[in-house]
């Protein structure tokens, strides 16, 4: 089977086993999932393939789904992940919504109660078409077995043509296990849109105009050729490129045209700078809320630049921002048109916009240079530290917390699937995203960034990185505290701290249970001694740092937030 032969020589197979049969014609190469009852026929059927679609089992359905998720974002293939019905799912929910802001390819399978049960409010139902609705650009179920292959190869092609983005189905328990005599589907051929050459000309003519242009790029699907057209389009016409808020490794940062990220805690300089533009080319770039400023680096509905906006997702374009030129294109499709937009004059057009380059060369400069931080350890120094030392092709996630800023600011991602963030902002998301990325490239330093409170979401799933020996190198933020909702909490209702301080277990101890190679780390002094006993250790392994609750941003502390709104509120 898992040929797509559809000659009269066909066996019976149960509804398990076709799905099973579909995941290997499609060429999925791992599975994650909670085991439940309501699939055991498909587990079954993948004890049969375990050597060619391995199976990851975690310890909680948020992180087998962070852990799909993140998969997808690396390779560019759909995640796979199987979880049970009802709590099953509204755990795993947290993953397929990252997936769906984040345009990553993802597919999750829910087992179902059986048909003859369906709309009796049964053990764990849910109507997944209603919970998911809104977060998935699919949502199915699969009644009966010999339309599996149909449904599943839908499942694929939805969910990596146009914008990427999760597909669930639900898989009722009768049907696993019903028998069908049904040919498999032939492979998936994913589907993206070109840019047209009149868009590209009218490109060209407003590049020819343009006094301050700016591009920004981002998403997920790239590849090195693309970043490389991207980057020699940018020099030959001097270009300042930013990337939006964590797609950072869609452009080599280290790059001389690289002057940024836009998202939270952008440099005020460089919103000035987005603000400024007269010529904004966005590519690859939802124009979000994070990576617009709350909405404010632009004007809508009519930006005050003159905006080409390249996306893969029609229903992107006006839904916030017109856009002067909307092209619907994929990255990697776009990025090949470009290497055809070529000046007239290269000398002429750089000499037109140095100053507005240099300038936010310069800018970019200054904003890699931190202020020394409260305590005796100096985190971001601990960043810096890792972006001089590590490879490039070094791997970092992270959740969400404050101690993620320093990481986007002053860490360099020279390659693409370098970083794995969410753009929906998702705690917990960190340790599973590495522990997949260790198992998909397990030759490469990994590094997750969390936060205490963020790490206590999923830190969980450390025993799944050992026991399938994946190799993360976890760097816990420890400041005893939900560091982001105490410094509002500052800003809103100064000196009225309530329901944000946390008492920590102790993290070493709780990674070394759990057989990880553990740290604590109080001073920046020793974080590189220990970060490379860590890397030696060839395991999964846990470094705490130990920071002082005052240094909650790169730029200010909690007494200066705190005093600057008190004194704001008279």
């Amino acid at each position: 089977m898992g040929s797509g032969d559809n000659s009269a020589a066909l066996k019976a197979r149960t509804g398990g086993q076709i799905l099973v049969d579909q995941l290997c014609v499609h060429g999925a190469r791992r599975a994650f999932c909670v085991p439940g009852e309501s699939f055991l026929a498909v587990l079954d059927a993948l004890y049969d393939v375990r050597d060619r679609l391995p199976l990851v089992v975690c310890r909680q359905e948020g992180g087998a789904a962070n852990m799909a998720e993140a998969w997808g974002k690396l390779t560019g293939d759909p995640g796979i992940a199987f979880v049970t019905r009802g709590p099953g799912a509204t755990n795993a929910s947290i993953g397929v919504h990252t997936a769906f802001q984040d345009s990553t390819p993802m597919i999750l399978f829910i087992g179902q109660v059986g048909t003859d049960c369906l709309d009796r409010e049964a053990f764990q139902e849910i109507d997944y078409r209603r919970m998911f609705g809104q977060m998935a650009k699919w949502v199915a179920s699969i009644d009966r077995a010999d339309r599996i292959p149909e449904y599943v190869q839908h499942a694929f092609h939805v969910a990596t043509s146009g914008r990427p983005g999760p597909v669930v189905l639900a898989l009722p328990e009768d049907m696993l296990t019903t028998l069908a005599t049904v040919a498999d589907a032939k492979p998936y051929i994913p589907v993206q849109a070109a840019p047209a050459a009149a868009q590209m000309a009218q490109l060209a003519a407003k590049l020819e105009t343009a006094r301050q242009p700016l591009l920004l790029v981002g998403g997920s699907r790239w590849d090195e050729a693309s970043r490389a057209s991207v980057k020699a389009f940018a020099h030959r016409f001097g270009l300042p490129v930013a990337c939006a808020w964590r797609y950072q490794d869609a452009y080599d940062n280290s790059d001389v045209n690289y002057i940024g990220e836009v998202g939270i805690g952008v440099n005020p300089k460089l919103g000035a700078r987005v603000r400024e533009a007269d010529l904004l080319i966005a590519v690859g770039v939802r124009l979000g809320e994070m990576t617009t400023a709350g909405y404010t680096l632009l004007e809508s509905p009519t930006p005050s630049q003159s905006l080409v906006h390249v996306f893969p997702g029609a229903d992107e374009f006006g839904r916030v921002f017109h856009a002067d030129l909307p092209i619907l294109a994929s990255n990697r499709e776009f990025a090949r048109a470009l290497d055809e937009v070529v000046p007239p004059s290269a000398a002429t057009q750089a000499a037109r916009w140095s100053g507005w380059l240099a300038a936010a060369q310069a800018d970019y400069a200054e904003w890699r240079v931190p202020r020394v931080q409260p305590g005796a350890l100096d985190y971001p120094q601990c960043v810096l530290h890792l972006d001089a030392s590590l490879p490039a092709d070094a791997i970092l996630t992270n959740g969400a917390g404050n101690f993620a800023t320093p990481v986007h600011r002053f860490y360099r991602h020279r390659l693409h699937k370098t970083q794995l963030a969410p753009t929906s902002g998702a705690m917990g998301y960190g340790v599973p995203a590495a522990i997949s990325a260790s198992l998909c490239h397990p030759d490469r330093v990994v590094i997750a960034f969390s936060g205490d409170g963020d790490f206590m979401m999923n830190g969980q799933e450390l025993a799944t990185a050992v026991q399938y020996g994946a190799k993360p190198i976890v760097v816990l933020v420890n400041n005893g505290m939900y560091g982001t909702i105490r410094m509002h909490q500052e800003r809103e209702y100064p000196a009225r701290v309530y329901g944000t301080a946390l008492q920590n277990p102790d993290f070493v101890g709780l990674a070394t249970a759990y057989g990880c190679h553990a740290e604590r780390v109080t001073e920046t002094a020793q974080f590189a001694a220990a970060f490379e006993r860590a890397r030696a250790s060839g395991k999964a392994a846990l470094i705490e740092l130990v920071i002082d609750p005052q240094a909650i941003t790169p730029v200010q502390t909690l007494d200066e937030i705190r005093a600057k709104a008190l004194a704001s509120k008279g």
